[in-house]
């Protein structure tokens, strides 16, 4: 089974949302399924079907994280070389050279992309195009609208 990378960040974060499900959600749900119970059929009771609703996506959230953090790589950033070259888990500060606009990218696993945050998937045509580049390079990336070019300013580890 093919492990996939993960940011030291990243992992924590689904540790936090993991330790926040079971310890938190799980016995709220467990309490609000009791309670539904209590007020007699079950058939045409919506408050019972709501909270096994809930609880059965509690759990599928918890099976899917549980999944994610066994296949994961955790790559910590800062044991890699710093050589100058854009790697997994830097931080890619670049220029948009038609519009002269400056961006920055964090470059992630495929499960914390967040492109309103600038995290970018390593898997995505843009980290794919900056990896293994240093400062002042310049990439072209294929984009549905065309060929847009980047020019490195600086990378951050």
């Amino acid at each position: 089974m093919q492990k996939h990378p993960m940011t030291v960040e990243g992992a924590a974060a689904l540790q936090q949302e993991l330790h926040r499900l079971k310890a938190i959600e799980r016995p709220r749900i467990i309490e609000s399924i009791a309670v539904a119970r209590a007020h007699g059929d079950l058939k045409e009771n919506a408050e019972y079907h709501a909270a096994r609703e809930e609880q059965s996506f509690a759990e599928g959230r918890i099976q899917a994280i549980e999944y994610r953090l066994s296949n994961a790589q955790v790559v910590d950033v800062k044991n890699i070389p710093h050589n100058g070259k854009v790697v997994f888990g830097s931080r890619v500060n670049v220029l948009h050279v038609p519009s002269e606009n400056e961006i920055t990218y964090h470059i992630v696993g495929e499960d914390e992309a967040d492109i309103k945050q600038g995290k970018i998937s390593y898997m995505s045509p843009i980290a794919r195009a900056l990896i293994a580049k240093e400062v002042d390079d310049t990439v072209c990336v294929h984009t549905p609208g065309g060929l847009v070019e980047y020019e490195i300013l600086r990378v951050e580890y």
